[in-house]
């Protein structure tokens, strides 16, 4: 008995899901996906249409970090923080929503009053009663405004903003611009506070710090009394008695110094008349002028009169008479200089004399004024602390009435033209889309909680056999997914896709050359895909047919119709009828169709391979291939002895319709029966 060859199973990718395989169930459970849509849009429609309307204002408050300097040491600093400002910025975000604050803004409208935030106007108030405390009612309505209340600072800049939501608009935009006054308010209360603190605290040092000056004050005078320190312009009179003689001494020391170098000037040269002061003189210089005129003009009588003329003569003696007042005037000048220096030293002498006995009586006080001097310095160290406290004193208590802060409302919360809640078209959008994207979701969970056929990679994957084609839907439809491309007429692509598939099939095929039986395709697949079975089995079969093949078809489905069956293949492989008397060619047809049989009796495993071979063996004299429906083996044992004897078997599966699981159930039925599938088909219902 010889059997098929079996072909050389080859390695295909793992199965992945592609975009294409994400539109298919898309498309598939378009339905789940809108539905969900829909519903979720439908509830937040009523959502919007049902809930009251509330309205949003906004109030804006600017705030710089460098306060206002109204005076030079401020109780708070000023000082501008490295990153500009924005820590303390956000810092001010958390005051302006700080209890403080609100139960200021509270107080100032009258919060308390309104049933919208005093929890006083739902049913469950009136069922409890409305004999709540004050303080109850407070805190309900701070509880209730926090919930209405959006402060926010913006990125890089300095402004807070102060959003307050009500069911009025008049309300909102009051309550947002009494928070912004009571933030207001706060700052200024706080600083004031601050500085009074200060004041307090500075003021009570005050008369310790006087008590301690008058202290330092009393020991610097009882010190100097003890040690008879007289003082004046706050040093003693004896330190600046011996400073003023000492500077005197300084001066008539370089007098002196002076003196002396003239005289030892005129000692050493002998000529007078060389010296500063001879040249300084100015009955001097008359003299000299006198002379050098005498000498021009007895020079000039030397000449016209000669030596004996009385007029010559005269002039001679009036030269030197001249010269003899010059060398008079030189001496004087010289005696005088001689005095002056023997005066100088003497009061040199004198000065020198009384420093003297004034450093011996100096050096009796020196170690009284070290102690003095230290008794001074704690005394100005302690006016200087007084001083300091009295005048920070005085700061505070002016800085407790003067706003520092440097914070204003740049704008008024207005009354808001349109609610700010419920957005309804925003949330129509959010609604149609997240339940787009929950129906998607819910898609491709129901898809992989219960996998279908998605791909050709992931047959293969399934399979370990090649995909020859995937052939469109029987029917064609206009395409409502945006994506698609425009086809070929249906016809015309099913006929060129199960052409190829053909090819492709027995291009692949390892027949030996010699094989008796005629080649044969097996076309099964899972019990739901029975239309599409038929349908690639015929499409194989008459692709073969148009090309000037002779197919026989058998159609191995006997089912169960009124009529009675006709024999045909089960009746074959029983032996009760001869293959050639039961085989139909079709007129003006290359196609043969043999029916399933007469299912009275089954078929044993033996004699159905036998005859199996040689119903196959015969057709090779008067066909060219058989293509056998074989419907889902799983459910038609009878078409075992086919499967072992078949060139090939072809698995049939819809593109995310048929289930994994199925696909796989088919492909362990072949191999029960001793065969592996060695090709697929697929079907794509949205082609």
């Amino acid at each position: 008995m010889q059997h098929a060859p079996e072909p050389v199973p080859a390695s295909y990718a793992s199965s992945t899901v592609e975009l294409g395989d994400l539109k298919r169930i898309l498309v598939r459970r378009r339905f789940l996906i809108f539905a969900t849509a829909a519903l979720l849009t439908l509830v937040t429609l009523l959502y919007g249409l049902f809930t009251p309307a509330l309205y949003s204002s906004v109030a804006e408050i600017i705030i710089d970090p460098q306060d206002l300097q109204v005076v030079t040491n401020d109780v708070n600093p000023s000082r501008v923080p490295p990153d500009g400002g924005i820590t303390m910025v956000e810092s001010q975000v958390a005051v302006v929503q700080s209890t403080g604050v609100l139960l200021r803004a509270i107080q100032a409208t009258n919060l308390t009053e309104d049933p919208e935030f005093n929890g006083q106007g739902g049913l469950l108030s009136h069922l409890l009663g409305s004999g709540s405390a004050e303080t109850e009612k407070t805190a309900n309505t701070l509880d209730a405004l926090r919930r209405r209340l959006a402060v926010k600072r913006a990125d890089k800049v300095l402004v807070i903003d102060v959003i307050v939501t009500a069911k009025s608009a008049d309300k909102a935009a009051k309550l947002a611009n009494a928070i912004a006054q009571a933030y207001l308010a706060d700052q200024a209360s706080a600083r004031a506070q601050a500085a009074t603190d200060a004041s307090k605290s500075i003021t009570a040092r005050l008369d310790e710090q006087r008590r301690r000056v008058q202290q330092a004050e009393n020991a610097v005078e009882a010190y100097k009394s003890a040690n008879n320190m007289v003082m004046a312009a706050g040093n003693l009179v004896s330190d600046q008695e011996l400073t003023e003689i000492n500077t005197q001494l300084s001066a008539a020391q370089s007098r002196t110094a002076a003196l002396k170098a003239q005289v030892d000037q005129l000692r050493r040269s002998g000529a007078p008349d060389a010296t500063s002061e001879a040249m300084r003189s100015s009955v001097i210089s008359s003299l000299r002028a006198q002379e050098a005129t005498l000498v021009d003009q007895v020079s000039q009588l030397g000449t016209e009169l000669g030596p004996r003329h009385p007029s010559m003569i005269a002039a001679q003696q009036q030269l030197r008479d001249t010269r003899a007042l010059i060398a008079r005037e030189l001496a004087r000048i010289a005696a005088a200089a001689e005095t002056d220096y023997e005066r100088a030293l003497a009061n040199q002498q004198a000065l020198e004399a009384k420093v003297a006995g004034m450093k011996s009586k100096s050096l009796d006080t020196d170690q009284a004024s070290v102690r003095l001097r230290e008794l001074q310095r704690d005394l100005e160290a302690l006016r200087s602390v007084y001083a300091t406290y009295l005048q920070r004193a005085q700061e505070t208590r002016e800085q407790i009435n003067v706003d520092s802060t440097n914070a204003r409302i740049i704008s008024d919360a207005m009354p808001a033209l349109k609610k700010s809640w419920p957005p309804l078209p925003l949330l129509l959008i959010g609604a149609l889309f997240g339940g787009l994207g929950l129906g998607t979701g819910m898609a491709l969970i129901a898809e992989y909680s219960s996998p279908t056929v998605l791909s050709r990679a992931q047959m293969e994957s399934a399979i370990e056999a090649p995909v020859l084609g995937v052939l469109p839907a029987k029917t064609a439809r206009r395409r409502w997914w945006p994506f698609g491309r425009s086809a070929a007429p249906a016809g015309e692509k099913t006929d060129a896709v199960a052409g190829l598939a053909l090819r492709r099939l027995f291009a692949a095929s390892r027949r030996p050359p010699n094989w008796p039986l005629v080649p044969s395709i097996l076309v099964t697949s899972p019990p739901q895909d029975a239309a599409q079975r038929g349908r690639v089995a015929r499409l194989l079969a008459n692709a073969a047919a148009a090309r000037g093949s002779r197919v026989l078809f058998i159609d191995s489905n006997t089912g169960s119709g009124k009529k009675e069956p006709q024999p045909g293949l089960l009746d074959v492989l029983r032996g009760e009828y001869a293959f050639e008397a039961l085989s139909q060619r079709t007129p003006g047809s290359n196609v043969a169709v043999l029916g399933g049989g007469r299912p009275k009796a089954g078929v044993s495993e033996a004699q159905g391979v036998y005859f199996t071979q040689h119903m196959l063996a015969q057709a090779g004299h008067s066909f060219d291939l058989v293509v056998v429906d074989g419907g889902a083996l799983a459910d038609n044992l009878n078409v075992s002895p086919l499967v072992a004897m078949v060139d090939e078997i072809v698995l049939v599966a819809t593109l995310n319709a048929t289930p994994m699981h199925d696909v796989t159930a088919a492909s362990q039925a072949i191999s029960v029966m001793g065969r592996l599938p060695t090709a697929a088909m697929l079907v794509d219902e949205a082609a």
